[in-house]
């Protein structure tokens, strides 16, 4: 007898299913779940997000970064942990609280958050404030043991762990120099650059009057000089004034530097600005559209020469030398 080897079952895939185009007239496909919505992903754990709720009730982590207890990035972590407490109960995530609330942070929070940097650095022009871009360093590049301040006295040992979630609290231009607030802490973040922030950031401006408004840069970051050594437009065959700049600078376009002049079609907020000597303007602004300065400058005929921030709030540049940093000590507010 001859062995006869069994024949090999056939093997079909399953159909894939038919797509919308093909799909017989008439016959609809069920349309995919639908997604939360908004720019992030619904925390685990919460269904409610909410800023708002009924009876004038607001979002727990809303409330405790309105309290200044937490971010709200941080405050949906204690959550999540159990760490927080409404009126003596254990919090949920996405709960909806009453402003007079008693909320109550776990001293693992408070420990966690003790253990938070901010720092404070002299940029040097050349080094972006956030990601690198365009082959240019960021800050957070030069936070390094070799490059702390000598003179620091605040008790903080550098740890590489620090460097993590360290972010710029603000920008600052990189063809300009001075203070930058780096953070790990939310709380810092929102006091400086948060919606309903109103901290004053001072600017010492040197400048050169070329008289002719450069209208495109109400509308245009891009078209500002950028503080570039490029060759300066001429008035009547002289040079622009660059020296004693304030006895030529009109008073009315002081006036408007101060209050009146619009960028991206929206109106800026009153300014202080005043002359610190013949050639250098003191600015101090509430808000940060970008390159703002240079941009009101040019709309007035002045051309920035060199740009220096020398406070944040209530912290001060100081002698803080150029491309070091240091901590921002403990008695040391905004």
């Amino acid at each position: 007898m001859t062995d006869q080897t069994p024949p090999r079952p056939t093997l079909r895939r399953a159909p894939a299913p038919p797509s919308a185009a093909a799909s017989p007239a008439g016959v609809r496909r069920a349309p995919p779940p639908a997604r939360p919505s908004g720019n992030r992903a619904i925390p685990a754990g919460q269904t409610n997000t909410a800023a708002q709720g009924a009876g004038g009730t607001v979002r727990l982590n809303k409330r405790m970064a309105e309290l200044g207890l937490a971010s709200r990035r941080e405050a949906d972590d204690w959550i999540a942990k159990g760490w927080v407490k409404v009126n003596g109960k254990v919090a949920e995530m996405g709960m909806q609280v009453l402003p007079g609330v008693r909320i109550e942070i776990d001293k693992q929070a408070q420990g966690q958050q003790a253990n938070q940097v901010t720092i404070l650095l002299h940029k040097p022009i050349g080094i972006v404030s956030g990601q690198a871009e365009d082959g240019h360093e960021p800050a957070i590049k030069l936070i390094q043991p070799q490059n702390r301040w000598a003179d620091d006295n605040a008790r903080f040992f550098f740890h590489g762990s620090q460097l993590k979630s360290l972010v710029p609290a603000g920008r600052l231009d990189i063809d300009s120099t001075g203070l930058l607030v780096l953070t790990q802490d939310g709380r810092v973040a929102r006091q400086l650059i948060g919606e309903d922030s109103v901290m004053e950031k001072e600017y010492l401006v040197r400048v050169a009057y070329t008289g002719v408004a450069n209208p495109a840069a109400a509308n245009s970051p891009a078209a500002t000089y950028g503080g570039k050594a490029q060759q300066l437009i001429r008035l009547d065959d002289d040079d622009p004034v660059t020296s004693d700049v304030q006895s030529v600078f009109p008073a009315d376009k002081l006036q408007l530097l101060r209050h009146g002049l619009r960028l991206d079609d929206q109106p800026l907020k009153p300014a202080k600005v005043e002359w610190q000597n013949p050639e250098q303007l003191r600015f101090v602004l509430t808000e940060g559209k970008k390159r703002q300065i240079r941009r009101m400058c040019e709309l007035v005929g002045l051309r920035v020469v060199g740009l220096k921030r020398v406070r944040v709030g209530k912290v001060m540049l100081g002698n803080l030398p150029v491309g070091q940093w240091r901590y921002l000590q403990p008695h040391e507010k905004f």
